[in-house]
Order: C-alpha cells, then sequence, then structure tokens
C-alpha cells in the first residue's frame, strides 16, 4: 500500500477492518466484492477522526465461472494451484473510495487474467509452505517470488491482479475530492 501512495502522491495508513468477510453472500461475483469493499468502508469509517480519504477493497478469484475465495487448508489450495495449468484464473476486485470530511463515496470493479505456466507438484508445496496460499483468493499471491516466475502473462495489469489497480484508485480519489 505504501508502494502505491508513493506512486501516486499520498500517505496511506493502514487499517484492518475486523469483519466477518464469509458472512457476506452473494452470488454474483461483482456484487459480492462490491458488498463486502462497502462493509469494510462502513466498519473503518467510524475510527477516522481526521479528515481523509479512505480507500477499501475486495477480491475474488473467479475460475470456470464460480467464485473462489481463499482456500480452507491447504489440501484445497493444492487442488485450486493444480487446476490452473488448463483454465487461467480471473481476480475481480471492487474498490471503494470515500471522503470522510464530506461522505462523498464511489466505487469501481477491476479485473484482471492471469495466464499461468504450469506449476508443479514442488512449486505447489513450496508456495503453500509460504502461508500466502490460505491468505490469498483462488490460493496465490502473485507477489510470491515462488509464483512470480511461474505466471507467463496478466491481462489487467499486476497491480489490479494484486487487488488494487493504481489506475482505478486515482481515478476514484479524483471523484472524490
Amino acid at each position: 500500500m505504501n508502494e502505491l501512495g508513493n506512486e501516486l502522491g499520498f500517505v496511506f495508513e493502514t487499517m484492518s477492518p475486523d469483519i466477518d468477510e464469509k458472512s457476506i453472500r452473494k452470488d454474483d461475483p461483482e456484487e459480492l466484492v462490491t458488498v463486502i469493499a462497502n462493509a469494510k468502508a462502513n466498519t473503518l469509517i467510524i475510527k477516522i477522526r481526521e479528515p481523509a480519504i479512505l480507500i477499501t477493497s475486495d477480491q475474488v478469484v473467479i475460475f470456470e465461472g464460480k467464485i473462489r475465495e481463499k482456500p480452507v487448508n491447504e489440501e484445497e489450495a493444492r487442488k485450486f494451484l493444480k487446476s490452473y495449468a488448463s483454465t487461467h484464473p480471473e481476480t475481480l476486485g471492487a474498490v471503494v473510495a470515500v471522503n470522510t470530511k464530506t461522505g462523498k463515496r464511489v466505487g469501481g470493479i477491476q479485473k484482471s487474467k492471469i495466464y499461468f505456466k504450469p506449476l508443479t507438484d514442488e512449486i505447489i508445496s513450496e508456495h503453500i509452505k509460504t502461508g500466502m496460499a490460505l491468505r490469498g483468493a483462488g490460493g496465490f499471491s502473485i507477489q510470491d517470488p515462488i509464483l512470480k516466475n511461474f505466471i507467463d502473462h496478466i491481462d489487467g495489469g499486476f497491480d489490479s491482479a494484486m487487488g488494487l489497480s493504481k489506475e482505478l484508485v486515482k481515478k476514484l480519489i479524483d471523484e472524490v475530492i
């Protein structure tokens, strides 16, 4: 987040919304990430005392038309990662910006498609050992140096696939200022 702030010319402070994302269910992926990103904003906005621009987001992975959130265990993470050899996962994220002084709130959707090179059992095990597989939607983190070398290319941009498109964040900030 600090890298993003530096690139955009802003100073960001990171806060945890502490919400139960699993309790929020929607069948439509865009609706799901939008509702969760807004729930995070609703939780955090009451904690902010000084005028600020609040940015929240949520992301899921779409695989063969179905939502893949964080895997529940290593076995599910392994299954997810193996499946990416045949079909390329897509990330779908919502970003919400709120001007805490004016109350103005806007949101947007970001998408990307990740083309993995074939992942061996050894690479999958190494990624799972890092713990990142259980923390990321779809069972992966493209920031993991182990997986980074096995990404052929990304349609929609690396930052969007990570969950926070610089272009979208800048656009939303400009809209609420």
